[in-house]
């Protein structure tokens, strides 16, 4: 990535105009966005940026979204969920528009992230949404052409709100999904994740880096169960997300 900009240090970054190029339906609650960014300087699967909305009268919220795929040139997408009481999710999957301009920030973040040089196998865990920035992973070890062994167990409330389901398939990847409010594909009965959901990851000989990413709750149970199996808890990376995708 020759325009990259150096992660892993603090970094000055200034407010871009990011112009919508594409609007995709992923759920009825959510939409993927596409945007254009000038000068965007590049970043890694696992980082995130800042959106920024500002209303006449001055006033201005802004909330993080994962970036969703490998940087295209100038071109960036997030995933966002509609939160029925949020101040910015709403106005983004029902009202934001193609050519609509917004303010942006990033790319923010350099532990939660995975390059193609890593050379080991990865596990990742996603929690509903926090499946997003995984599948920037996942799409950016297609998109080097990595043989690195991804394993990917999902946990998600049904098919209706299961994202990108049709082209997790796609990747050569083993993907295992969970359904949290109705039988899963696999015949296993509704329920949250539990411990003995991960032996379709990597053992904890294996090598492997782990990801795991969604709501605090699950976030925290996945890891100590990992640990408890025995996985060394420096393998182990997380990323949380509260109620307001904040």
């Amino acid at each position: 990535m020759a325009r990259a900009a150096v992660f892993g240090r603090l970094m000055v970054l200034r407010w871009l105009p990011g112009k919508v190029a594409d609007i995709r339906v992923e759920t009825p609650t959510s939409r993927t966005i596409v945007f254009d960014v000038p000068d965007w300087a590049g970043h890694l699967a696992g980082q995130h940026i800042d959106v920024r909305l500002t209303a006449e009268d001055g006033y201005s919220v802004q909330r993080s979204y994962s970036l969703a795929a490998p940087a295209d040139e100038d071109r960036i997408e997030i995933l966002v969920q509609k939160v029925t009481d949020g101040e910015v999710s709403p106005f983004l999957v029902d009202d934001l528009l193609p050519d609509d301009v917004i303010e942006l920030r990033g790319p923010i973040g350099g532990w939660f992230t995975w390059e193609p040089s890593l050379g080991k196998p990865v596990s990742l865990v996603a929690g509903g949404s926090g499946i997003v920035p995984l599948m920037a992973m996942i799409r950016a070890r297609t998109q080097a052409g990595s043989d690195a062994g991804f394993k990917l167990l999902y946990s998600v409330r049904g098919p209706a709100d299961e994202y990108y389901a049709e082209e997790l398939g796609k990747h050569g990847i083993e993907v295992t999904t969970i359904y949290t409010r109705s039988e899963s594909p696999s015949g296993r009965p509704p329920g949250r994740i539990r411990p003995e959901d991960l032996s379709v990851l990597w053992p904890a000989d294996a090598g492997a880096r782990t990801y795991v990413c969604g709501p605090t709750g699950f976030v925290e149970a996945a890891a100590q169960a990992l640990v408890d199996q025995g996985h060394d808890p420096g393998t182990i990376r997380t990323e949380r997300f509260g109620p307001s995708g904040g």
